[in-house]
């Protein structure tokens, strides 16, 4: 059996792009197509955009922290430990527990 007998046997079908409905169907393929590029320019679009807040909420975020820092080193930004002599420190010694400064009163 030959190529054209198999195409004979499937039917007028199988030749695409011959008879009456071959251009419609390559018009509705070119029509389908640039739509689904439109709709993918769309999406393109909003992602672009999501990054671009992303960008811009992350800046900030870094900004505050950076304010923030200044802002301690401004004010002496002293730890609660160095000020309040009602906390002591704790070091762990071969698995117990030892603290410093309790009993300098």
């Amino acid at each position: 059996m030959t190529q054209f007998d198999r195409l004979a046997a499937l039917g007028p079908d199988a030749r695409k792009g011959k008879g009456l409905m071959g251009p419609f169907a390559a018009l509705i393929g070119m029509i389908a197509a640039a739509c689904a590029m439109a709709v993918g320019a769309v999406l393109a679009v909003f992602a672009a955009a999501a990054v671009a807040v992303m960008a811009v909420v992350g800046g900030l975020v870094l900004a505050l922290a950076a304010f923030a820092f200044r802002a301690r080193r401004a004010f002496g930004g002293k730890s609660r430990r160095a000020t309040d002599p009602e906390i002591i420190e704790a070091k762990k010694v071969d698995g117990t527990w030892v603290a410093y400064g309790w009993d300098r009163r």
